[in-house]
Parts: structure tokens; C-alpha cells; sequence
């Protein structure tokens, strides 16, 4: 016989239940609510009769898009929208950016922090420092890679891959860039340029680095 929904009336014991298979049910899709929980006390005495309330909340970002797919019920996970940031290529803006796109991907994403510094390094070394740039990092379409771009307005000043002497201090930029991303290019336009990389896998890397 299927079960019966609990009536307005069937207090604290239905309510609890309610939790418990809510809780089993988000389970099934792999996502957990700490603060999923009955909550008797604090606004019961607003309500006429006193109500039970369910207490759903509290989660990172990463999980709230998890948990509308599985709402929607079309079984996709969507990333969060493009970061785009325009901001100046000086050095001193490197560790607030790694920071920036840390927070933005919501999982470790070292490969991703490492590629965005390398090419706004670039544009430190090649084009001048403070050149006013832009920084888009962006999940593709599948979810299954990260896209970084970085665009400056000199489409004179191009890219290329060197391989760097093991005495020299300088020219691995890039090197290290191509070593970590599945792919990598240049676009050209009329007022400018951008450089981008794809790095496979949801979380773009997992390379430690320094915030």
C-alpha cells in the first residue's frame, strides 16, 4: 500500500520522517545538507497553529547547481557563469586573482590559477605593465573542461613557445602553460588579442600553488 502523506496535524514524529527521506533522496544524487533538520522551537509561535518547520540550507555554491539539476530532473550539472574580470596587468594583482578564480570554480583548480598567471604574466613581459586586460575562465558546454582567456588590445605581440635553457630564468610562461592544457591558441581582432587554454577534466588540475 503507498504510503500517505502526513497531515497538517501529524506533528513533530512525520515531520522528522519527512526529513529523513528528503535526506536519503538527495543522497541518491550524491549530495549531502548538513543543516537539513526539523526546526521546532524558533518560528513555531509565528504560526497559527504552531508548525514544524524543515530547516534546508547552508550549502556552497558547487552544490546548490547540483542540487537544481536534480529538481529540473534533466540530470545535467551545470557550472557556475563565466568570470570575467578587466583589471591591470601588474604583479601585485596575481595573488587576488588566483584567489578570485579559486572561489569562483569552488574546488581545488591549481592548473587553472597557474594558466591565468602565466598569461597575465605574459602580458606583463611582452606588451607592459599595467596593460589593461580581461580574464574570462568559463566551464564548456559538457562541463568537462575549463576555459581560460585573457585578452589585451596589442594583436602585434603574439605568443611563442619557447623552450627555456635550464639556466635561464625567464621563458617557461608558456612552456608550462602547454604542459598542463589539452589546448591552446591565439585570436586575433582589430583592437586586440586573446590568448586562451582548455584544461580537461571538471576541476582544470589540482597543481598546488600560493594564494
Amino acid at each position: 500500500m503507498p504510503s500517505q502523506p502526513p497531515t497538517p496535524s501529524s506533528g513533530v514524529y512525520d515531520s522528522t520522517l519527512c526529513v529523513e527521506e528528503l535526506r536519503d533522496a538527495l543522497a541518491g544524487h550524491g549530495i549531502t545538507l548538513p543543516s537539513l533538520r526539523v526546526d521546532l522551537p524558533s518560528f513555531a509561535a509565528e504560526y497559527r497553529p504552531p508548525a514544524e518547520l524543515v530547516a534546508l540550507g547552508n550549502c556552497n555554491v558547487a552544490t546548490a547547481y547540483r542540487l537544481a539539476a536534480v529538481l529540473r530532473g534533466d540530470g545535467r550539472m551545470p557550472g557556475p557563469p563565466p568570470l570575467d574580470l578587466e583589471l591591470l596587468a601588474v604583479p601585485e594583482a596575481m595573488a587576488g586573482l588566483r584567489r578570485t578564480v579559486r572561489r569562483h570554480l569552488d574546488v581545488p583548480c591549481g592548473d587553472v590559477q597557474l594558466c591565468v598567471t602565466e598569461l597575465v604574466a605574459n602580458v606583463i613581459r611582452h606588451v607592459g605593465e599595467g596593460t589593461p586586460v580581461r580574464v574570462r575562465v568559463a566551464r564548456t558546454d559538457d562541463g568537462g573542461s575549463v576555459r581560460v582567456e585573457v585578452t589585451d588590445p596589442d594583436a602585434r605581440a603574439l605568443p611563442v613557445l619557447v623552450r627555456a635553457a635550464d639556466d635561464e630564468e625567464e621563458g617557461r610562461g608558456l612552456a608550462l602553460l602547454d604542459a598542463v592544457a589539452s589546448r591552446w591558441g591565439v585570436e586575433q581582432g582589430s583592437a586586440g588579442k586573446t590568448v586562451w587554454c582548455e584544461l580537461g577534466g571538471p576541476m582544470g588540475g589540482s597543481m598546488p600553488l600560493g594564494t
